[in-house]
């Protein structure tokens, strides 16, 4: 096969009309045909590479998440597997990787490093130290030590985490970080450690401290967490040493765009930039993790897109191995079955469960937890509570709503306190992707949509779901981990469009991505304030608290 166009060589910064010759998927030879680009053919360049996503968290699995990915120009992921690592232990991500190997698509898994996250949690499983040089051992698309979130462990020297760390230096594998907020030498030698990469800088500030430690930074753009903004003026310099990613993707997000968005806006804003953007885009991923991803070099895998030109970035073809897998915005991966694992055994409750009882003596204040649109992390408030029949209940007109978090590993109480910013006006959401140990999280304006969303799901054994005062019942259901489905990838994309939707036209949702943000609701590693299956917690003291202050 021989392509003539427009050859974009990011690494050598120019573009020449050329042949490139491929055979047997190899990228054989690469003529020039002129010095300049010709005005009448396409650009050819290099695959985009995501480089750190939960492939989890598009609710599909890996083999559907390629055919998505490949119609936006993304030909690779650096995926961290903790999500169903967190479920199911090893065997989760020894799923993913075989469920993987069904299409072209290049993924790099890491080995996960904090499973459980956190001691004030109840995961379905634990990975240890021997899990994962297993892991490195047995498996080459394991390719790193996934984001080491226990930060404090690290600074503390921690047995375990260190145990981990040392054994991804031995085997030569790059070490993800992660490590919202840390600043000054903390950070100094949270990055001496080894951990090398950060996908959680919220501000500018941050991501140069990190910078200047050596530290290579990520500009995350996911359904949730928005950085690119804080993040994109500091392309032009340290363009060498940042990355672009993901991070947490929804299908129905991941139907209209991927990286390829972020590739676009950067090019808006810094038109002269081409090939620093597109080095962060393509190749720096390559590079650092070591990839098996071709960049358009004699001798590399022919894996490249083809784009009609570089001002309005239209992705016409996507190749991998030589082998053409989308083309105009059509998948050519084919839609295949995926076997269901899954980790799942907790009973069906009653609303009565779900109320929050302040006996004879009403509190002064409520601790509540408040969300903010396109952040991981949260805020911490305390308000008056609303109290009807000796009970703390919802109130929509201040917008103080109920959040619960459900046990889905074995029956027990329900973890219960209070959320604001949510904006819902009747009903109730629920989900069992719930970062990171995914018990069942929910938020409702009574205990009986509560129950109701709640139910909804155990009874798929996983998923989400939406319910309204007026009977209404929506539940996308996710039988692979309670995270993801193997059915056809554009009609779960759409399901979960409607559920989306429905969950802001008919119950009053005010967020861009109520589900996304309702999944890390339950994360502890992101101050500040989370709730887990065993209580309220603060991520800045780092321990439990009292959602009720009764005062002196």
């Amino acid at each position: 096969m021989q392509i003539t166009a427009n050859f974009i060589n990011i690494l050598q910064k120019n573009i020449q009309y050329c042949a490139i010759d491929v055979e047997n998927g190899i990228i054989q030879k690469i003529t020039p045909l002129s010095e300049s680009p010709n005005p009448d053919a396409n650009f050819i360049l290099s695959g985009f590479v995501d480089a750190h996503v939960h492939v989890e968290s598009s609710m599909l699995t890996p083999a559907q998440f390629a055919r998505l990915a490949v119609v936006h120009g993304t030909v690779a992921t650096v995926s961290d597997p903790h999500e169903i690592g967190n479920v199911l232990g090893k065997s989760g991500v020894e799923y993913m990787i075989e469920n993987a190997r069904q299409t072209p698509f290049k993924f790099c898994f890491g080995a996960p490093s904090c499973v459980p996250a956190t001691t004030f949690e109840t995961a379905g499983a634990t990975i240890t130290p021997d899990d994962i040089e297993e892991l490195f051992q047995h498996y080459p698309e394991i390719g790193y030590l996934a984001e080491v979130m226990n930060f404090p462990g690290v600074l503390h020297q921690d047995p375990d985490m260190m145990a981990k760390i040392a054994l991804a230096k031995r085997y030569q594998k790059p070490i993800d970080g992660h490590a919202p907020g840390l600043r000054g030498d903390d950070a100094r030698r949270y990055i001496e450690a080894g951990c090398q990469t950060d996908h959680e800088c919220f501000t500018a500030a941050e991501a140069l401290d990190k910078l200047g430690f050596g530290m290579k930074i990520l500009i995350r753009e996911g359904s949730a967490a928005k950085n690119f903004e804080a993040l994109i003026d500091l392309l032009p310099e340290h363009y060498k040493n940042m990355m672009f990613c993901s991070d947490d993707k929804h299908p129905d997000n991941l139907v209209e765009s991927h990286i390829d968005a972020l590739v676009k806006r950067a090019l808006a804003k810094y038109t002269n930039l081409l090939f620093e953007i597109l080095q962060v885009a393509c190749v720096n991923p390559v590079l650092h993790y070591n990839l098996p991803v071709g960049l358009l070099r004699e001798g590399d895998a022919a894996d490249f897109i083809i784009i009609n030109n570089p001002t309005e970035f239209k992705i016409l073809q996507t190749y991998l191995n030589g082998e053409i897998v989308a083309e105009n915005g059509v998948s050519k991966i084919p839609n295949l079955p995926s076997k269901i694992v899954n980790n799942f055994d907790c009973s069906p409750k009653k609303k009565e469960d779900f109320g929050f009882s302040v006996g004879e003596v009403s509190p002064k204040t409520i601790k509540v937890i408040e969300v903010l649109d396109g952040q991981l992390i949260t805020l911490k408030s305390e308000h008056i509570p609303k109290i009807e029949n000796g009970q703390i209940v919802s109130d929509t007109e201040r917008d103080i709503l109920k959040i619960v978090v459900v046990n889905r590993y074995s029956d027990a109480p329900p973890a219960i306190a209070f959320i604001k910013n949510f904006g819902l006006k009747q009903g109730a959401i629920a989900s069992s992707v719930a970062h990171d140990s995914h018990n069942i999280v929910a938020i409702g304006v009574d205990d009986e949509g509560l129950n109701t969303a709640i139910n909804l799901v155990i009874e798929a054994q996983g998923g989400v779901s939406a319910v309204s005062n007026l009977g209404e019942k929506l539940i996308l259901p996710l039988p692979i981990a309670g995270l993801m489905s193997g059915d056809d990838a554009y009609e779960v994309a759409e399901k979960y469009a409607k559920i989306d939707q429905f969950s802001k036209e008919n119950l009053g949702s005010t967020l861009n991505s109520p589900f996304m943000s309702l999944s890390f609701m339950a994360l502890l590693v992101i101050p500040n304030l989370k709730l887990s299956d065993l209580g309220l917690f603060d991520g800045e003291s780092f321990g439990f608290v009292e959602v009720v202050n009764f005062g002196e």
